[in-house]
């Protein structure tokens, strides 16, 4: 993203339920997620999402480090981003006073696995942290990689199998694939989605692998 794209006007309705409009990211309040640097969600074809993403080489890694992504952050009702999103993505979850489940089950969209124990879970960033700092991200105040760490508003968390996360690890979709095949027209289409609204790059290999996803779909 670059510094002229920032001043966008933004408005996001907030986890209390209140609506905040701005411009640019930041907003947001304390114990909630700022408004995304690239505003509303995109709506529509994901191929013409696609083709409406800036096609340019994967950046430098220097002076990368998940530090600059502050998470996971209070999200209200004493529940951090990975609670929250623990709460949102099982079934039947029910927390102690502290927000962390004690009983509920998840199913792993990226292998159609269930679990019962939310130790077996990851929170996966749809696109990666990293992945990001190489495709514009590097480019961010600190503020605004909180707003992409924690998006729970977006398409960018979802509650994983761990190891299956741990295999994706910070790969492109031209890189890595969920295992069950099934899924990946909907990954690719929110792989685009974030890629679109945080105003992120694609590589031309990446965008080539993104297509064949979708035609899955």
């Amino acid at each position: 993203m670059r510094r002229a794209r920032l001043t966008v006007l933004a408005c996001a309705v907030l986890l209390a339920g209140a609506t905040a409009c701005g411009t640019g990211p930041g907003g947001g309040s304390s114990g909630e997620s700022p408004a995304a640097p690239g505003g509303s969600e995109p709506a529509g074809d994901p191929g013409k999402r696609l083709d409406g993403l800036t096609v340019a080489p994967r950046g430098s890694m220097d002076g990368y480090d998940r530090d600059k992504y502050p998470h996971w952050i209070s999200q209200g009702d004493g529940c951090d981003t990975r609670e929250a999103v623990l709460k949102r993505d099982g079934d039947g979850v029910e927390t102690g006073s502290d927000c962390y489940p004690e009983r509920g089950s998840w199913t792993s969209p990226y292998d159609g696995e269930k679990w019962t124990d939310p130790s077996d879970v990851d929170i996966d960033h749809v696109v990666p942290l990293a992945h990001s700092w190489i495709s514009g991200a590097d480019e961010w105040t600190d503020e605004e990689r909180r707003t992409f760490a924690n998006d729970l508003k977006g398409k960018q968390l979802l509650a994983v199998t761990d190891n299956v996360n741990q295999e994706k690890s910070d790969k492109a979709p031209d890189q890595w694939r969920p295992p069950l095949k099934s899924y990946w027209c909907r990954y690719a289409s929110d792989w685009i989605d974030v890629k679109h609204q945080y105003e992120l790059t694609v590589t031309e290999s990446e965008k080539a692998a993104l297509r064949k996803m979708l035609a899955r779909c």
